[in-house]
Formats: C-alpha cells, sequence, structure tokens
C-alpha cells in the first residue's frame, strides 16, 4: 500500500478531516436548531440522519469529480438581463451549475433563518410546548438534506483542492462525519438550552447565506472571518452566561 506508506497521504487526512469538520460547524447548528423543533425522542435520531446523508451526499460528490468540475462551466449569464457588456460584472453575473446551487442554498438558508429569529421573537422563551406546531420528522429530514447538499459540495470543491487520490477525502469524511456525530449531541442540548445562543446561531447561519448568495457572484467573503466573528460572539455569551450562573448561585435567598 504505497499510499498509506506516503507521509503525505497522512498530513492531507489530518489537514482535510480539520477543514471538513470546521466546514461542517454550520451544518450541525441547521441540523441542530431543526431536529430541536421534533419530540425530544426524534431529536437523536434526526441528528444522526441528517449527518449520515451529509455524508453519503459528500462521498457521492467525490465519486462525481469530473460532474463536479463542469458544474464550473457557465449555463446563462444575467449580464444580458441587465444589458452589461463589458466590465468584470460581465464575467461575475456568468452563473454556473455550483453559482445556482449556491443561490438557491443561500435563499433558502436566508429564509429559514428569517423564519426561525421570527418566530423567536414573536413567541419568546415562554412559549408553551402544547402551543407549538407539531413538526414533521420527515420534513425536517427533507430540509437537512437541502442544505446537506449545499454544505457538501463547498466541502467537497475544498477537498478536490487539496488532495490528490479520492481515497483519503472519503477518509476524511467519514472521519470528520464520526468526530461531528460524536459532538451533535453536546452542541444540539447547548444552542437550545440557551435562547441567547440560539439566536447568534441563527445569526451565523443567516451570514453563511448571504455569503452563499455572494459566492454565487464571484464576491467571496472569506469564511475565516465570519467563523472567527461567530467563534467571538459564541465565547462572550459563554462568559456571560457563567456570570449570570454565579451571581445567581450567590445571591442571598429571598
Amino acid at each position: 500500500m504505497e499510499i498509506l506508506s506516503n507521509p503525505e497521504t497522512w498530513i492531507s487526512l489530518a489537514t482535510l478531516t480539520i477543514l471538513e469538520i470546521v466546514l461542517g460547524i454550520d451544518n450541525i447548528i441547521f441540523i441542530s436548531i431543526q431536529a430541536g423543533k421534533l419530540p425530544a425522542d426524534q431529536q437523536n435520531r434526526a441528528r444522526k440522519m441528517g449527518l449520515a446523508m451529509a455524508m453519503i451526499t459528500r462521498i457521492l460528490l467525490l465519486l462525481s469529480i469530473s460532474w463536479i468540475m463542469k458544474l464550473k462551466a457557465p449555463l446563462f449569464n444575467l449580464a444580458h438581463v441587465f444589458n452589461i457588456t463589458s466590465g468584470e460584472w460581465v464575467e461575475k453575473l456568468a452563473i454556473s451549475g455550483r453559482d445556482l446551487i449556491l443561490l438557491i442554498g443561500g435563499l433558502f438558508l436566508i429564509y429559514k433563518s428569517i423564519q426561525e429569529i421570527h418566530e423567536k421573537i414573536d413567541h419568546g422563551d415562554e412559549e408553551e410546548e402544547t402551543d407549538a406546531k407539531p413538526h414533521s420528522f420527515w420534513g425536517t429530514i427533507v430540509q437537512i438534506m437541502i442544505l446537506d447538499i449545499v454544505f457538501s459540495l463547498d466541502s467537497v470543491i475544498t477537498a478536490v483542492g487539496l488532495a490528490d487520490h479520492v481515497e483519503v477525502m472519503i477518509a476524511a469524511v467519514v472521519v470528520s462525519v464520526a468526530i461531528m456525530m460524536w459532538a451533535s449531541g453536546p452542541i444540539s442540548s447547548f444552542v437550545n438550552k440557551h435562547a441567547t445562543v440560539k439566536m447568534l446561531a441563527l445569526a451565523f447561519l443567516l451570514l453563511i447565506g448571504v455569503s452563499l448568495l455572494a459566492e454565487a457572484f464571484d464576491q467571496e467573503i472569506p469564511k475565516g472571518y465570519i467563523y472567527f466573528s461567530m467563534a467571538f460572539a459564541i465565547l462572550v455569551e459563554v462568559l456571560n452566561l457563567k456570570s449570570k450562573s454565579k451571581k445567581q448561585s450567590t445571591a442571598p435567598p429571598r
């Protein structure tokens, strides 16, 4: 096994696994929020099924690398609609299959995030379980599947650019999804338990949706900035929660 004896293989595997986990954070958050709407006995199943489908989607896309590369070929150009005949926007408004997927995925993510934020503002934290609208298990899974395709496409394109062997890419996907399955429970519990953290997570998903729209028009927003700003905001909120908890524990009983 020449591949296994090559140190570069293991370096690629470790690098890709870390990147897959980082790129999968937004997927975990979306799955956690959607699964949190289901009855308690279905939530863990929905999370695991959603991540399993993400893994299958990514593996199938990796096995269709030639097709993925064709997705970059322009299908139509919006510049003609706006009568733009010269300048950089002629190229930026050329819409490929990949751009179309990012565009639809971005709009869907923005819609879902705004819907969730609107619902949270309207009902607040005091909404009774009996007043909540019932959510279909398979309806939730379908929504997760739609976003899985978008997030997987981004992940696969990154993997193709960093590794030469499909076997290494698939191994990285399997390992990263296994880690995400292990972490999805605590992350989901933490996000759904704290209202302010959930609102931050929804704001994060909204920002990701905007970045997908921008990327569809070749206006890339570095994801490192997005992840760093959100991680910083969550860190501040965690410190805030710890401070509140400490005050409550030290407060004299009434």
